[in-house]
């Protein structure tokens, strides 16, 4: 691809949208999504006075301080303990839920993750569920990797720790899961996958690059659009439902994300989950809430309704494509899309 060419598609990533939901991720409702929209949309540098207004306003916004409130001064939600149950109250979602809203490091979070550290990290670096054997398992694991490096703990020497149990347990084991029947869970594969690639390929270390192409080919060797991976029942439907926050569950959202920010975005099985993924936008842009964990100690977006976390994510997808090398020219996507809106099709059907 030319200099030229690749900077056009740079810049038309938005062509492939029905109308421009910027203006209303902008709005001043949610300063989490207005703040990542400027940084991550509009690439406004950290300094910028906007920038630093709305990621200002995220701790005071609602979402956090009903999550802050229900934490006990010792650091944890609920009761003492790892933290994982009872869903989604207990102390490892709320770590995991806090991070998505891009709070800051602070003295409530610092409580937090010692705590989480001192309680549910053994010391082989595997985060756990339970004590039983097999309570390490790599959803939880991943999601809190993630977690700990977007509030900035990616320096502590527990997630160094953590970084080498992940890399270690997928060397030995590959994604296999108790809870999938012992079979490999797709689910696990991307959040250790959205894990590893919140670090910057400089500093991953040659064994967290065999997990991460390990992760990137599993996911690839069964058909995404079908979620045909290895289960002893039938696909789950939640990979059809677009979700926010993050749990153990994926959708097929995360699943492009994961891939795309691997640096899988070129391979040509990812195109007709594209397609599925635009034929799903209303025409303002946007996309609707699928799911939502429940119960929680706050109410993040309605499900059935548009959803500022789903648009976001679906254009910082968009974005990171258009980055890249696409698999096929732009106007052929563009056709594809024109094709699900006019005549709907088994991808508009699937997951409803």
């Amino acid at each position: 691809m030319s200099d030229r060419a690749r900077e056009t598609r740079r810049s038309d990533w938005r062509d492939l949208l029905r109308g421009d939901p910027l203006p209303w991720l902008l709005e001043p409702t949610n300063p989490s999504v207005r703040y990542l929209t400027l940084t991550q949309l509009l690439d406004r540098p950290e300094d910028d006075p906007q920038v630093q207004a709305a990621r200002g306003q995220i701790e005071g916004s609602r979402p956090v301080q009903e999550i802050l409130a229900a934490q006990y001064p010792a650091g944890y939600w609920m009761r003492p303990g790892i933290g994982y149950s009872p869903k989604y109250r207990a102390t490892l979602w709320q770590i995991i839920f806090l991070a998505e809203l891009r709070m800051q490091r602070n003295e409530a979070l610092d409580r937090a993750v010692v705590h989480a550290i001192r309680q549910a990290q053994r010391p082989d670096g595997h985060f756990i569920a339970n004590r039983e054997r097999g309570g390490a398992i790599l959803c939880l694991h991943g999601n809190l990797l993630r977690a700990l490096v977007l509030l900035g703990y990616g320096e502590e020497p527990a997630v160094q720790r953590g970084w080498e149990a992940l890399a270690q347990a997928v060397e030995r084991g590959g994604f296999h899961c108790r809870y999938n029947g012992g079979l490999p869970c797709a689910w696990g594969a991307v959040k250790a996958l959205r894990a590893i690639v919140t670090l910057p390929s400089e500093r991953r270390p040659p064994i967290l690059e065999q997990a991460l192409a390990a992760a990137a080919d599993f996911l690839l060797a069964h058909d995404p659009m079908a979620a045909t991976y290895p289960t002893p029942t039938r696909p789950s439907p939640r990979w059809f439902q677009l979700g926010f926050p993050p749990t153990h569950e994926a959708d097929l959202l995360e699943l492009l994300e994961a891939l795309v920010a691997a640096g899988r975005g070129d391979d040509e099985r990812l195109l007709p989950l594209l397609r599925w993924l635009l034929a799903r936008q209303d025409e303002a842009g946007r996309w609707r809430l699928g799911r939502t964990p429940s119960p929680t100690w706050t109410a993040f977006e309605t499900v059935g309704r548009p959803s500022r976390w789903i648009t976001w994510r679906a254009l910082r997808l968009l974005k990171r494509l258009f980055a890249s090398d696409l698999p096929q020219d732009l106007p052929e996507l563009l056709e594809g899309d024109r094709r699900h809106r006019l005549g709907g099709g088994d991808a508009e059907a699937v997951g409803q």
